[in-house]
Protein backbone atom coordinates (compact mmCIF):
# COMPACT_ATOMS: atom_id res chain seq x y z
CA UNK A 1 0.00 0.00 0.00
CA UNK A 2 1.32 3.34 -0.88
CA UNK A 3 0.35 6.07 0.88
CA UNK A 4 1.52 10.50 -0.45
CA UNK A 5 3.55 11.45 2.80
CA UNK A 6 3.02 15.24 3.42
CA UNK A 7 6.20 15.25 4.98
CA UNK A 8 8.13 13.69 2.12
CA UNK A 9 6.02 15.17 -0.60
CA UNK A 10 5.57 11.95 -2.42
CA UNK A 11 3.85 8.59 -2.42
CA UNK A 12 5.70 6.08 -0.26
CA UNK A 13 5.45 2.49 0.56
CA UNK A 14 3.68 1.82 4.07
CA UNK A 15 5.34 -0.45 6.11
CA UNK A 16 4.46 -0.31 9.80
CA UNK A 17 7.65 -0.73 12.29
CA UNK A 18 5.82 -3.73 13.62
CA UNK A 19 4.79 -5.96 10.76
CA UNK A 20 1.55 -6.97 12.92
CA UNK A 21 0.48 -3.61 14.52
CA UNK A 22 -0.10 0.29 13.05
CA UNK A 23 -0.12 3.09 15.43
CA UNK A 24 -2.06 5.73 14.55
CA UNK A 25 -2.87 9.33 15.72
CA UNK A 26 -5.61 11.76 14.23
CA UNK A 27 -6.74 14.99 15.85
CA UNK A 28 -9.88 14.52 17.39
CA UNK A 29 -12.32 18.20 18.00
CA UNK A 30 -12.43 21.02 20.70
CA UNK A 31 -15.48 20.29 22.15
CA UNK A 32 -17.38 23.97 22.64
CA UNK A 33 -20.01 22.81 19.25
CA UNK A 34 -21.86 20.76 17.38
CA UNK A 35 -19.24 19.14 14.57
CA UNK A 36 -19.46 20.68 11.39
CA UNK A 37 -18.87 18.76 7.80
CA UNK A 38 -15.38 19.86 7.40
CA UNK A 39 -14.82 17.81 10.95
CA UNK A 40 -16.66 15.28 9.30
CA UNK A 41 -14.40 14.47 6.53
CA UNK A 42 -11.38 13.81 8.30
CA UNK A 43 -13.58 11.49 10.77
CA UNK A 44 -14.98 9.50 8.25
CA UNK A 45 -11.84 8.91 5.98
CA UNK A 46 -9.14 7.83 8.63
CA UNK A 47 -12.17 5.77 10.10
CA UNK A 48 -11.97 4.36 6.62
CA UNK A 49 -8.47 3.77 6.28
CA UNK A 50 -8.04 1.92 9.90
CA UNK A 51 -11.37 -0.53 8.70
CA UNK A 52 -8.93 -1.10 5.10
CA UNK A 53 -5.36 -1.58 7.45
CA UNK A 54 -7.56 -4.05 9.55
CA UNK A 55 -8.54 -5.79 6.32
CA UNK A 56 -5.24 -6.64 5.34
CA UNK A 57 -4.69 -7.93 8.41
CA UNK A 58 -3.06 -5.30 10.85
CA UNK A 59 -4.10 -4.63 14.35
CA UNK A 60 -4.84 -1.09 14.17
CA UNK A 61 -4.19 1.16 17.77
CA UNK A 62 -5.93 4.15 17.07
CA UNK A 63 -6.08 7.41 19.17
CA UNK A 64 -7.76 10.41 18.89
CA UNK A 65 -8.27 13.10 20.99
CA UNK A 66 -10.66 15.52 22.92
CA UNK A 67 -9.79 19.23 23.58
CA UNK A 68 -11.82 19.56 26.61
CA UNK A 69 -9.90 22.75 28.02
CA UNK A 70 -9.58 25.75 25.17
CA UNK A 71 -10.72 29.65 25.17
CA UNK A 72 -13.82 28.45 22.97
CA UNK A 73 -14.75 26.33 25.67
CA UNK A 74 -14.19 28.74 27.98
CA UNK A 75 -15.73 31.87 26.51
CA UNK A 76 -19.30 29.17 25.31
CA UNK A 77 -19.25 28.12 28.98
CA UNK A 78 -19.45 31.99 30.33
CA UNK A 79 -22.06 32.90 27.41
CA UNK A 80 -24.08 29.89 28.78
CA UNK A 81 -23.76 30.52 32.93
CA UNK A 82 -22.07 27.05 32.90
CA UNK A 83 -18.71 25.65 34.03
CA UNK A 84 -16.40 24.23 31.38
CA UNK A 85 -16.52 20.73 32.25
CA UNK A 86 -20.29 21.09 31.52
CA UNK A 87 -19.74 22.44 28.17
CA UNK A 88 -17.65 19.63 27.03
CA UNK A 89 -19.48 16.70 28.66
CA UNK A 90 -22.29 18.34 26.27
CA UNK A 91 -20.71 18.28 23.33
CA UNK A 92 -18.61 15.30 23.82
CA UNK A 93 -21.85 13.57 23.65
CA UNK A 94 -23.20 15.53 21.00
CA UNK A 95 -19.85 14.37 18.94
CA UNK A 96 -20.40 10.92 20.20
CA UNK A 97 -24.24 10.90 18.37
CA UNK A 98 -22.79 12.21 15.10
CA UNK A 99 -20.13 9.90 14.79
CA UNK A 100 -22.17 6.71 15.50
CA UNK A 101 -24.29 8.18 13.03
CA UNK A 102 -21.96 8.24 10.04
CA UNK A 103 -21.07 4.66 11.26
CA UNK A 104 -17.57 5.95 12.54
CA UNK A 105 -16.57 3.81 15.11
CA UNK A 106 -14.92 4.85 18.30
CA UNK A 107 -10.98 4.99 18.66
CA UNK A 108 -9.00 2.77 21.13
CA UNK A 109 -8.52 5.43 23.15
CA UNK A 110 -10.27 8.67 23.41
CA UNK A 111 -8.23 11.19 26.00
CA UNK A 112 -8.66 14.04 26.92
CA UNK A 113 -6.15 17.06 28.00
CA UNK A 114 -7.96 17.11 31.28
CA UNK A 115 -6.91 13.77 31.87
CA UNK A 116 -3.51 13.78 30.61
CA UNK A 117 -2.06 16.66 33.08
CA UNK A 118 0.51 14.32 34.32
CA UNK A 119 1.88 13.48 30.96
CA UNK A 120 1.68 17.25 29.33
CA UNK A 121 3.64 18.54 32.60
CA UNK A 122 6.01 15.55 32.27
CA UNK A 123 6.57 16.71 27.96
CA UNK A 124 6.93 20.15 29.36
CA UNK A 125 9.78 19.78 32.01
CA UNK A 126 11.70 17.57 29.42
CA UNK A 127 11.43 20.91 26.80
CA UNK A 128 12.75 22.91 29.74
CA UNK A 129 15.46 21.03 30.86
CA UNK A 130 16.55 20.42 27.05
CA UNK A 131 16.98 24.47 26.37
CA UNK A 132 13.55 24.36 24.43
CA UNK A 133 11.53 26.20 26.07
CA UNK A 134 11.13 28.89 29.16
CA UNK A 135 8.63 30.40 31.64
CA UNK A 136 8.04 33.83 31.89
CA UNK A 137 5.49 35.17 33.97
CA UNK A 138 3.72 32.02 34.93
CA UNK A 139 3.70 30.82 31.50
CA UNK A 140 5.77 28.51 29.15
CA UNK A 141 6.45 29.41 26.05
CA UNK A 142 8.44 26.44 23.46
CA UNK A 143 10.96 28.57 20.96
CA UNK A 144 10.87 27.22 17.46
CA UNK A 145 13.89 28.95 16.45
CA UNK A 146 15.94 26.41 18.86
CA UNK A 147 14.31 23.54 16.39
CA UNK A 148 16.70 23.49 13.99
CA UNK A 149 14.14 21.44 11.33
CA UNK A 150 11.28 22.93 12.31
CA UNK A 151 9.18 23.70 9.11
CA UNK A 152 10.12 20.31 7.65
CA UNK A 153 6.44 19.52 7.35
CA UNK A 154 5.23 22.62 5.64
CA UNK A 155 8.18 22.63 3.81
CA UNK A 156 8.74 26.73 4.40
CA UNK A 157 11.78 28.13 6.34
CA UNK A 158 11.01 30.00 9.49
CA UNK A 159 11.20 32.96 8.01
CA UNK A 160 8.14 32.68 5.66
CA UNK A 161 6.21 31.22 8.03
CA UNK A 162 6.52 33.79 10.40
CA UNK A 163 5.85 36.00 7.80
CA UNK A 164 2.33 34.72 6.65
CA UNK A 165 1.65 33.10 10.39
CA UNK A 166 -1.14 35.01 12.88
CA UNK A 167 0.68 35.32 15.43
CA UNK A 168 -0.09 35.54 19.21
CA UNK A 169 1.45 38.64 20.29
CA UNK A 170 2.79 38.81 24.21
CA UNK A 171 5.01 40.77 26.28
CA UNK A 172 6.01 37.41 28.21
CA UNK A 173 7.33 35.88 25.10
CA UNK A 174 10.93 36.29 23.78
CA UNK A 175 10.23 35.64 20.05
CA UNK A 176 7.27 36.51 17.93
CA UNK A 177 7.15 32.75 16.94
CA UNK A 178 7.21 31.12 20.48
CA UNK A 179 3.74 29.10 21.16
CA UNK A 180 2.38 28.78 24.47
CA UNK A 181 3.03 25.22 25.83
CA UNK A 182 1.80 26.65 29.46
CA UNK A 183 -1.04 29.47 30.10
CA UNK A 184 -0.86 31.08 33.24
CA UNK A 185 -4.04 31.22 34.72
CA UNK A 186 -6.55 33.82 35.05
CA UNK A 187 -9.28 34.70 36.52
CA UNK A 188 -12.78 32.43 36.27
CA UNK A 189 -10.40 30.24 34.25
CA UNK A 190 -10.12 26.15 35.00
CA UNK A 191 -6.95 25.69 36.43
CA UNK A 192 -4.13 23.29 38.11
CA UNK A 193 -1.07 23.27 39.19
CA UNK A 194 2.53 22.87 37.62
CA UNK A 195 6.00 23.75 38.74
CA UNK A 196 5.17 27.07 37.08
CA UNK A 197 1.83 28.04 38.86
CA UNK A 198 -1.52 27.15 38.29
CA UNK A 199 -2.43 27.13 34.41
CA UNK A 200 -3.86 24.78 31.52
CA UNK A 201 -1.73 23.61 28.63
CA UNK A 202 -1.87 25.39 25.19
CA UNK A 203 -3.44 23.32 22.49
CA UNK A 204 -0.38 21.59 20.64
CA UNK A 205 1.26 20.25 23.60
CA UNK A 206 -1.53 17.91 24.52
CA UNK A 207 -1.30 15.69 21.23
CA UNK A 208 2.04 15.24 21.37
CA UNK A 209 1.70 14.09 25.60
CA UNK A 210 -0.83 12.02 24.30
CA UNK A 211 0.44 10.44 21.82
CA UNK A 212 3.77 9.48 23.34
CA UNK A 213 1.29 8.08 26.64
CA UNK A 214 -0.47 5.85 24.61
CA UNK A 215 1.38 5.49 21.00
CA UNK A 216 5.22 5.52 22.38
CA UNK A 217 7.65 8.08 20.83
CA UNK A 218 7.38 7.39 17.16
CA UNK A 219 4.10 5.79 15.77
CA UNK A 220 3.06 5.00 12.18
CA UNK A 221 0.71 7.44 10.84
CA UNK A 222 -0.45 10.92 11.97
CA UNK A 223 -3.26 12.33 10.04
CA UNK A 224 -5.43 15.37 9.96
CA UNK A 225 -7.02 18.25 7.62
CA UNK A 226 -4.43 20.41 5.73
CA UNK A 227 -5.79 22.93 8.02
CA UNK A 228 -3.98 21.54 10.61
CA UNK A 229 -0.33 21.16 9.10
CA UNK A 230 0.53 24.44 10.08
CA UNK A 231 1.10 25.42 13.22
CA UNK A 232 -0.48 22.49 15.25
CA UNK A 233 1.33 19.71 13.31
CA UNK A 234 4.32 21.66 12.77
CA UNK A 235 4.60 22.40 16.30
CA UNK A 236 3.53 19.08 17.22
CA UNK A 237 6.89 17.92 16.13
CA UNK A 238 8.72 20.82 17.27
CA UNK A 239 7.80 19.19 20.93
CA UNK A 240 7.47 15.60 20.73
CA UNK A 241 11.30 15.61 18.58
CA UNK A 242 13.31 17.72 20.93
CA UNK A 243 12.18 15.90 23.54
CA UNK A 244 12.07 12.32 22.97
CA UNK A 245 15.36 12.53 20.41
CA UNK A 246 13.80 10.58 17.59
CA UNK A 247 11.23 11.30 14.30
CA UNK A 248 7.66 11.99 15.83
CA UNK A 249 5.86 10.40 13.26
CA UNK A 250 6.72 8.43 10.29
CA UNK A 251 4.01 8.75 7.86
CA UNK A 252 1.42 12.40 7.61
CA UNK A 253 -2.11 12.35 5.74
CA UNK A 254 -3.43 15.20 5.15
CA UNK A 255 -7.45 15.51 3.89
CA UNK A 256 -8.44 18.39 1.56
CA UNK A 257 -10.81 21.38 2.18
CA UNK A 258 -14.31 21.17 2.08
CA UNK A 259 -16.30 24.20 0.09
CA UNK A 260 -19.94 24.68 0.18
CA UNK A 261 -21.41 25.78 -3.07
CA UNK A 262 -17.86 26.08 -4.54
CA UNK A 263 -16.78 28.48 -1.88
CA UNK A 264 -14.48 28.57 1.19
CA UNK A 265 -17.04 27.41 4.16
CA UNK A 266 -17.79 30.66 7.16
CA UNK A 267 -19.75 31.40 9.41
CA UNK A 268 -19.64 34.99 8.60
CA UNK A 269 -20.95 33.67 4.82
CA UNK A 270 -23.64 32.32 5.98
CA UNK A 271 -22.55 28.91 4.51
CA UNK A 272 -22.00 26.81 7.34
CA UNK A 273 -23.37 23.55 8.26
CA UNK A 274 -23.36 20.76 11.13
CA UNK A 275 -23.43 17.49 10.69
CA UNK A 276 -26.38 17.35 12.65
CA UNK A 277 -28.37 19.84 10.31
CA UNK A 278 -27.43 18.00 7.15
CA UNK A 279 -27.77 14.27 8.54
CA UNK A 280 -31.47 15.63 10.09
CA UNK A 281 -32.17 16.67 6.30
CA UNK A 282 -30.87 14.13 3.83
CA UNK A 283 -29.50 11.40 7.19
CA UNK A 284 -26.17 10.21 7.88
CA UNK A 285 -25.40 7.34 5.70
CA UNK A 286 -25.27 10.55 2.66
CA UNK A 287 -22.72 11.95 4.17
CA UNK A 288 -20.12 9.39 4.69
CA UNK A 289 -20.68 8.50 1.14
CA UNK A 290 -20.07 11.80 -0.26
CA UNK A 291 -16.69 12.79 1.82
CA UNK A 292 -15.49 8.98 0.25
CA UNK A 293 -16.71 9.83 -3.28
CA UNK A 294 -13.53 12.39 -3.81
CA UNK A 295 -9.91 11.34 -3.23
CA UNK A 296 -8.97 12.68 0.56
CA UNK A 297 -6.50 14.86 -0.55
CA UNK A 298 -8.61 16.74 -3.09
CA UNK A 299 -10.67 19.58 -2.27
CA UNK A 300 -14.48 18.52 -2.23
CA UNK A 301 -17.40 20.74 -2.66
CA UNK A 302 -20.75 20.45 -0.65
CA UNK A 303 -23.76 20.94 -2.33
CA UNK A 304 -27.48 20.23 -1.81
CA UNK A 305 -27.11 18.66 -5.28
CA UNK A 306 -24.20 16.59 -4.69
CA UNK A 307 -25.84 15.21 -1.24
CA UNK A 308 -29.14 14.80 -2.88
CA UNK A 309 -26.90 12.16 -5.80
CA UNK A 310 -25.15 10.69 -2.50
CA UNK A 311 -28.64 9.44 -1.41
CA UNK A 312 -29.53 8.27 -4.83
CA UNK A 313 -26.44 6.43 -5.57
CA UNK A 314 -27.01 4.60 -1.85
CA UNK A 315 -30.49 3.82 -3.09
CA UNK A 316 -28.88 1.97 -5.95
CA UNK A 317 -26.67 0.07 -4.27
CA UNK A 318 -29.56 -0.77 -1.02
CA UNK A 319 -32.11 -1.82 -4.32
CA UNK A 320 -29.37 -3.92 -5.33
CA UNK A 321 -29.14 -5.88 -2.62
CA UNK A 322 -32.68 -5.90 -2.32
CA UNK A 323 -33.02 -7.43 -5.89
CA UNK A 324 -29.97 -10.04 -4.41
CA UNK A 325 -31.79 -10.91 -1.43
CA UNK A 326 -34.97 -11.88 -3.53
CA UNK A 327 -32.97 -13.77 -6.07
CA UNK A 328 -31.21 -15.79 -3.56
CA UNK A 329 -34.83 -16.86 -2.14
CA UNK A 330 -36.09 -17.34 -5.75
CA UNK A 331 -33.21 -18.45 -8.00
CA UNK A 332 -32.89 -21.60 -9.01
CA UNK A 333 -30.73 -24.55 -6.84
CA UNK A 334 -28.71 -25.53 -10.16
CA UNK A 335 -26.79 -23.34 -12.51
CA UNK A 336 -24.13 -21.71 -13.23
CA UNK A 337 -21.56 -20.69 -11.04
CA UNK A 338 -19.58 -17.22 -11.08
CA UNK A 339 -16.00 -15.63 -9.60
CA UNK A 340 -16.14 -12.12 -8.54
CA UNK A 341 -12.79 -12.10 -7.47
CA UNK A 342 -11.84 -9.42 -10.16
CA UNK A 343 -13.80 -6.73 -8.48
CA UNK A 344 -12.15 -7.46 -4.62
CA UNK A 345 -8.54 -7.42 -6.39
CA UNK A 346 -9.64 -4.27 -8.50
CA UNK A 347 -11.17 -2.91 -5.70
CA UNK A 348 -7.90 -3.12 -3.17
CA UNK A 349 -5.76 -1.61 -6.34
CA UNK A 350 -7.38 1.62 -5.77
CA UNK A 351 -7.07 1.64 -2.20
CA UNK A 352 -3.14 0.37 -1.83
CA UNK A 353 -2.63 3.74 -4.49
CA UNK A 354 -3.06 6.32 -1.76
CA UNK A 355 -6.12 5.55 -0.27
CA UNK A 356 -8.28 5.89 -3.44
CA UNK A 357 -11.79 5.65 -1.93
CA UNK A 358 -13.32 7.02 -4.91
CA UNK A 359 -11.80 4.80 -7.39
CA UNK A 360 -12.84 2.05 -4.92
CA UNK A 361 -16.43 2.96 -4.99
CA UNK A 362 -16.44 3.23 -9.06
CA UNK A 363 -15.43 -0.50 -8.61
CA UNK A 364 -18.48 -0.85 -6.07
CA UNK A 365 -20.54 0.64 -9.23
CA UNK A 366 -19.27 -1.85 -11.42
CA UNK A 367 -20.03 -4.44 -9.21
CA UNK A 368 -23.50 -3.10 -8.26
CA UNK A 369 -24.31 -3.35 -12.62
CA UNK A 370 -22.65 -7.00 -12.36
CA UNK A 371 -24.98 -7.95 -9.68
CA UNK A 372 -28.09 -6.50 -11.27
CA UNK A 373 -27.46 -8.11 -15.24
CA UNK A 374 -27.18 -11.35 -13.07
CA UNK A 375 -30.28 -11.34 -11.34
CA UNK A 376 -32.21 -9.79 -14.89
CA UNK A 377 -30.85 -12.98 -16.41
CA UNK A 378 -32.02 -15.60 -13.43
CA UNK A 379 -29.09 -16.45 -12.58
CA UNK A 380 -28.95 -19.74 -10.10
CA UNK A 381 -28.26 -19.55 -6.06
CA UNK A 382 -24.87 -20.44 -6.55
CA UNK A 383 -23.75 -16.95 -8.63
CA UNK A 384 -26.25 -15.15 -6.51
CA UNK A 385 -25.04 -15.44 -2.94
CA UNK A 386 -21.32 -15.29 -4.95
CA UNK A 387 -22.07 -11.68 -5.82
CA UNK A 388 -23.80 -10.48 -2.64
CA UNK A 389 -21.10 -11.71 -0.44
CA UNK A 390 -19.04 -9.66 -2.46
CA UNK A 391 -20.67 -6.61 -2.44
CA UNK A 392 -21.30 -6.90 1.29
CA UNK A 393 -17.44 -6.95 1.63
CA UNK A 394 -16.66 -4.04 -0.44
CA UNK A 395 -19.69 -2.44 1.83
CA UNK A 396 -18.37 -3.11 4.72
CA UNK A 397 -14.84 -2.08 4.21
CA UNK A 398 -15.85 1.59 3.39
CA UNK A 399 -18.39 1.49 6.24
CA UNK A 400 -21.34 1.58 4.21
CA UNK A 401 -24.69 0.47 5.49
CA UNK A 402 -27.01 -0.37 2.49
CA UNK A 403 -29.00 -3.06 3.85
CA UNK A 404 -32.71 -2.80 3.16
CA UNK A 405 -35.06 -2.12 5.96
CA UNK A 406 -35.42 -4.34 8.64
CA UNK A 407 -38.99 -4.83 10.72
CA UNK A 408 -39.59 -4.18 14.03
CA UNK A 409 -39.77 -7.82 14.93
CA UNK A 410 -40.14 -10.89 12.46
CA UNK A 411 -43.87 -10.90 13.30
CA UNK A 412 -44.67 -7.90 10.90
CA UNK A 413 -42.49 -9.69 8.27
CA UNK A 414 -44.66 -12.90 8.60
CA UNK A 415 -47.67 -10.64 8.94
CA UNK A 416 -47.01 -8.91 5.72
CA UNK A 417 -46.04 -12.30 3.71
CA UNK A 418 -48.93 -13.77 4.73
CA UNK A 419 -51.12 -10.50 3.05
CA UNK A 420 -49.03 -10.99 -0.06
CA UNK A 421 -50.43 -14.43 -0.27
CA UNK A 422 -53.97 -13.37 0.49
CA UNK A 423 -53.54 -10.97 -2.39
CA UNK A 424 -51.90 -13.43 -4.75
CA UNK A 425 -54.71 -15.93 -3.83
CA UNK A 426 -57.12 -13.33 -4.66
CA UNK A 427 -55.27 -12.28 -8.12
CA UNK A 428 -55.17 -15.96 -8.88
CA UNK A 429 -59.20 -15.72 -7.82
CA UNK A 430 -59.75 -12.76 -10.06
CA UNK A 431 -61.07 -10.95 -6.96
CA UNK A 432 -59.21 -7.77 -8.33
CA UNK A 433 -60.93 -5.73 -5.35
CA UNK A 434 -59.53 -7.83 -2.65
CA UNK A 435 -56.11 -7.48 -4.27
CA UNK A 436 -56.44 -3.87 -4.99
CA UNK A 437 -57.23 -3.51 -1.25
CA UNK A 438 -54.52 -5.30 0.30
CA UNK A 439 -52.07 -3.61 -1.61
CA UNK A 440 -53.68 -0.18 -1.03
CA UNK A 441 -53.54 -1.51 2.82
CA UNK A 442 -49.91 -2.65 2.64
CA UNK A 443 -48.88 1.04 0.90
CA UNK A 444 -50.50 2.67 3.47
CA UNK A 445 -48.06 0.76 6.09
CA UNK A 446 -45.17 2.10 4.13
CA UNK A 447 -44.27 -1.21 2.65
CA UNK A 448 -43.76 -1.37 -1.77
CA UNK A 449 -44.96 -4.31 -3.86
CA UNK A 450 -43.36 -5.20 -6.84
CA UNK A 451 -44.68 -7.93 -9.46
CA UNK A 452 -42.27 -10.01 -10.90
CA UNK A 453 -41.64 -13.39 -13.15
CA UNK A 454 -40.11 -15.38 -10.01
CA UNK A 455 -42.37 -13.55 -7.77
CA UNK A 456 -44.07 -11.06 -5.40
CA UNK A 457 -40.68 -8.42 -4.34
CA UNK A 458 -41.38 -6.30 -1.84
CA UNK A 459 -39.70 -3.64 0.70
CA UNK A 460 -40.29 -0.74 2.52
CA UNK A 461 -39.92 2.75 1.76
CA UNK A 462 -38.62 5.64 2.80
Amino acid sequence: MKLYNTLTRKKEEFVPMDPQNVRMYACGPTVYNFIHIGNARPLVLFDVLRRYLEYRGYTVRFVQNFTDVDDKIIRRANEEGVSSRQIAEKYIAEFQKDAEGLGVRPATVHPRATESMDAILSLISTLMDKGYAYESEGSVYYAPRKFAPYGKLSHQPLEELEAGARIDVSEHKRDPMDFALWKAAKPGEPAWDSPWGKGRPGWHIECSAMAKEYLGDTIDLHCGGQDLIFPHHENEIAQSEAANGCAFARFWLHNGFINVDNQKMSKSKGNFFTVRDVAEQFGYAPIRFMMLSVHYRSPMNYSFDVVTQAQAALERIRTCLENLDFACKTAPEEGERADFSEFKTRFEAEMDDDFNTAGAIGVLFDLVRECNILVSRGAARPAVEAARAQLQALLEILGLDCRPKQAANAEEDAEIERLIEQRQAARKARDFATADRIRDELGARGIVLEDTPAGVKWRRSE
